[in-house]
């Protein structure tokens, strides 16, 4: 059985009201695309000046999710396929973007990307999402 899923705005990623939390923002401007900005703290580090990537891993689980939310597919993760290539440094500007590639019955394929403002990649994600019957 599946939960009922509600939001009281303390999710660690965009949550408003959690204070320990990301507080994301995003911007849903074209059918299929979110994107976000960020940029991580000394307290996201895993080694000196580097992004923890377990962080960087949540934040593109993030906006594959809140992408099928905002389409109007309400979603939750099935299955989560993150790639690190690159470092991502503590104390700059990471540009965060899912995209939405298709469905096929219930499942819904996602991608998401983390990147420097040069377009540069740190990290690619994939996500098989499962659409959620709405309560």
């Amino acid at each position: 059985m599946t939960p009922k899923l509600e939001d009281d705005h303390m999710c660690f990623v965009c949550g408003k009201k959690n204070p320990a939390g990301f507080k994301l923002d995003f911007s849903h401007t074209k059918p299929g695309h979110l994107t976000a900005e960020i940029v991580f703290k000394k307290e996201h580090q895993g080694y000196k000046n580097i992004t923890h990537g377990g962080f960087v891993a949540m934040l593109l689980d993030e906006m594959m999710v809140n992408l099928a939310w905002k389409e109007g597919l309400p979603a939750m993760t099935a299955e989560l396929t993150v790639r690190l290539k690159k470092s991502v440094p503590v104390g700059q500007k990471v540009l965060l973007e899912g995209h939405l590639m298709g469905r096929k019955g219930r499942l819904l394929s996602l991608s998401a990307q983390a990147k420097n403002p040069s377009g540069e990649i740190y990290a690619t994600a994939q996500a098989k999402c499962l659409e959620i019957a709405r309560s």
